[in-house]
């Protein structure tokens, strides 16, 4: 099986509810697709969602990265020539690794197809379900309290809470979210990088002391201050989970090394796609520090792929792959299936994806 044609489009997917971080807003996934058409007939899918705060790439970048630099390194390869096309993705151009993901995901979907096994097999077939948390966005404390009220109706057992803007404000927003949903629900926080490492240690402590209950926070500090995560790590309880600041394979070795962080949330958008990610999970089962499988706002092409590297692999013990349920439709033919918080893998081939709808095709 030959790769013959790599086509890019456009799907605009309307969020339920904006998307609130403390380093954007979102209020519709604006993704691009990839489908890689090989010479059997067969045709694989790929996904990539605009990060520009986190990653850098837009959709004139991914766009230009596999229209200009991968497509043409990788027309007539054979799929079964994965360590040839990983080696492509890496060294054919610095960063990307949005544009890289989508590639990288499609060809494993072609792989899979080919040989007839769903994904989640290819990579070890630890479990056929997934358990997700649900984010909350970053509002006023009575408004995420409510909102967390509604996840909880919806059958979700941990919530994961956005924080950052103001450390006042952010002891309010977990003091509301724990009161209304009790003390059974699993609380995760995400700070994205918005505290300095002293504030982040007074903080945590603070909800420690308050029994707030808190499993883990998240990226607390820049994503750059591999220094200030770790002091943050040594100096609360509370689990510290690294996530931008493990954004490549070099990065989760430093992370590790320097034992900066319990756990590490791994993202095919800034690993550069699923041969990268089974690497870094590797290195953090070596080192026996469990990981996340997270997610940008992918639609459900990308999730399923996530959602399959975690299925197959042991040390991938936490889900925050919301991002499908977090839209207010769902184009994607085929691909995981959600029951409340448990994503289903599918036992098709490959993503089990079969097309997606309302893709505007671009030309070259």
């Amino acid at each position: 099986m030959k790769i013959k044609e790599i086509r890019i489009g456009m799907v605009h997917i309307p969020l339920k509810k904006p998307f609130i971080t403390a380093l954007r807003r979102v209020e519709a996934a604006e993704d691009i697709i990839v489908q890689i058409l090989a010479d059997s007939g067969e045709s694989g899918f790929g996904n990539a969602p605009p990060t520009y705060k986190i990653t850098g790439d837009g959709h004139g970048s991914v766009v230009g990265a596999i229209y200009d630099v991968l497509t043409p390194a990788l027309i007539g390869r054979d799929i079964d020539d994965l360590e040839d096309i990983w080696h492509i993705l890496d060294t054919s151009m610095q960063g990307n690794t949005s544009a890289k993901a989508a590639v990288d995901i499609a060809v494993y979907d072609l792989f899979g197809k080919q040989y007839g096994i769903p994904l989640y097999r290819l990579f070890g077939g630890r479990t056929a379900s997934l358990t997700s948390d649900l984010t909350i966005s970053l509002n006023k404390p009575e408004e995420m309290a409510q909102d967390a009220i509604q996840a909880v109706h919806r059958g979700y057992t941990a919530l994961k809470i956005k924080v950052g803007e103001d450390i006042l404000l952010d002891k309010k927003r977990v003091q509301a979210v724990r009161e209304a949903v009790g003390p059974n629900i699993t609380l995760r926080l995400d700070a994205n990088q918005a505290w300095k490492p002293k504030e982040a240690v007074r903080i945590i402590r603070e909800w420690e002391y308050d029994g707030m209950g808190i499993e883990l926070v998240e990226q607390p500090v820049r994503a750059d201050d591999f220094d200030g995560l770790k002091f943050v790590t040594d100096h609360v309880v509370t689990n510290i989970m690294a996530d931008e600041a493990a954004y490549t394979v070099q990065d989760t070795w430093r992370l590790l090394a320097m034992r900066a962080c319990d756990m590490i949330n791994i993202k095919l958008m800034k690993a550069g796609g699923l041969h990268n990610a089974l690497d870094m999970a590797a290195m953090a089962k070596a080192a026996g520090v469990a990981c996340m499988a997270g997610c940008m706002l992918e639609s459900k092409v990308g999730i399923t792929a996530a959602a399959s590297l975690m299925a197959g692999k042991r040390c991938m013990q936490l889900a925050d792959l919301d991002a499908a349920d977090l839209l207010a439709a769902d184009p994607v033919r085929g691909g995981v299936s959600y029951n409340h918080s448990e994503l289903i893998l599918p036992e098709a081939s490959g993503l089990g994806i079969t097309g997606v709808e309302g893709v505007c095709w671009l030309e070259k």
